[in-house]
């Protein structure tokens, strides 16, 4: 796996996240908060399609994504392959006629790091519900004004981080090392319980 196949990938799993679980589920009750889910995410409500491996899945109904359009796959759906509408300026940049482009290790590394990330979450805040944003793609929550989550990497870091982002942002030190507060890989991680100890040192740090 390269920085180029898990950049690709990662592009195309935000516009399967965008296009044909949030912009579906937005439409049909408001909602564009998705979820982490074994083996890949999902809608949080009706009509409740997932991302699993490397298929969109309806009830009964798998498709198998890489190689379609999102166009053809949300055909093959009953649904229609477009973002939430006006309400936010950025996201995946991912047209419906685009092809769904997967390397199967790049997928493997990606949702492993989602599932590492939302476990450490749940244990590192039990009463606040994770939510994968499609805007972002990253599995977060807030906390006393301050940010934490995962994410499947970006122009910044390439590769999936942890992060802790305090709304008012700290001078850069050991810690803090990112301009948004603090971020170190998967990688370097290793685990959901590396991932909780630098969530609890990062609200020591924040507070």
């Amino acid at each position: 796996m390269t920085e180029i196949s898990l950049s690709t990938t990662r592009r195309s799993l935000h516009g399967v996240a965008e296009l044909l679980l949030a912009g579906p589920q937005f439409r049909a009750s408001g909602e564009i908060a998705l979820r982490v889910a074994a083996d890949g995410f999902a809608m949080s409500v009706a009509p409740e399609l997932r991302f699993d491996g490397g298929a969109v899945v309806a009830g009964q109904r798998r498709v198998e994504v890489a190689g379609l359009s999102y166009a053809d796959v949300a055909a093959s759906l009953g649904v229609v392959a477009r973002k939430p509408e006006n309400l936010y300026p950025d996201g995946s940049g991912v047209r419906p006629d685009e092809t769904i482009v997967l390397d199967p290790a790049a997928v493997h590394t990606i949702i492993a790091a989602f599932t590492a990330g939302d476990e450490a979450l749940r244990r590192f805040a039990p009463a606040t519900q994770p939510i994968l944003w499609p805007e972002h793609f990253d599995v977060g929550i807030a906390v006393d004004d301050v940010n934490y989550g995962l994410s499947p990497g970006d122009d910044q870091l390439p590769e999936p981080y942890a992060y802790v982002g305090p709304h008012t942002p700290h001078e850069v030190d050991s810690f803090w090392n990112m301009p948004f507060g603090a971020a170190l890989t998967v990688r370097e991680l290793g685990s959901a319980d590396a991932i909780l100890d630098f969530f609890d040192t990062g609200r020591r740090r924040a507070s």
